[in-house]
């Protein structure tokens, strides 16, 4: 076997990346305070043709060297947009029929696994801050609260390693209907 190199891989441009259909997922940051968090998630994003990236509070947006170190470019494809105040985006997009999920352990949340997407429906993904997580009022606003389920000894993944695991497991479940 023979690892390909970057000429090899076909990959899309930036302005055919701007026009290509887009994944059902936006990507809410609610207050992300590490910069290699945020490039990480714009990386991802990328990867999975996410449609849009909501920096929300004290997240930092582009252009910043240590977002571009992790982001690699992907902040010049990706969509994204700073709101001040993650509620506020929240009931915004809710009143756009934008299916809220929130990224948390919390009561009665539903394991990333038994997490079926429905067709025809918009997810927002709403991930927290590393160390409080999603806000409270965010999580109550939300329509369902995934969890990652995790088996070791720690209580928690990083941020973007959530955000990888959470979008790759909806993208895959969304392909049959994402390619129609």
């Amino acid at each position: 076997m023979r690892k390909l190199k970057n000429n090899e891989l076909d990959r899309l441009s930036v302005d055919a990346f701007k026009e290509a259909k887009k994944t059902p997922i936006i990507i809410v940051l609610d207050n992300i305070r590490s910069l290699n968090n945020i490039g990480s998630v714009f990386r991802t994003s990328d990867a999975f043709l996410v449609e849009k990236i909501y920096l929300c509070g004290i997240t930092a947006t582009p252009p910043h060297k240590d977002i571009h170190k992790t982001a690699l470019g992907s902040t010049d494809t990706v969509a994204w947009e700073h709101v001040e105040n993650t509620m506020d985006l929240i009931e915004k997009l809710k009143a756009e029929k934008v299916q809220i999920c929130s990224i948390e352990q919390a009561e009665n949340a539903t394991m990333l696994n038994n997490f079926t997407p429905e067709e025809n429906t918009k997810y927002a993904l709403v991930f927290g801050n590393e160390v409080k997580g999603v806000a409270q009022n965010v999580v109550s606003a939300s329509d369902v609260v995934i969890e990652i389920p995790q088996y070791g000894t720690k209580h928690s993944l990083n941020i973007s390693v959530s955000c990888g695991v959470v979008v790759w497991d909806i993208f895959s479940k969304l392909v049959n209907q994402f390619k129609q």
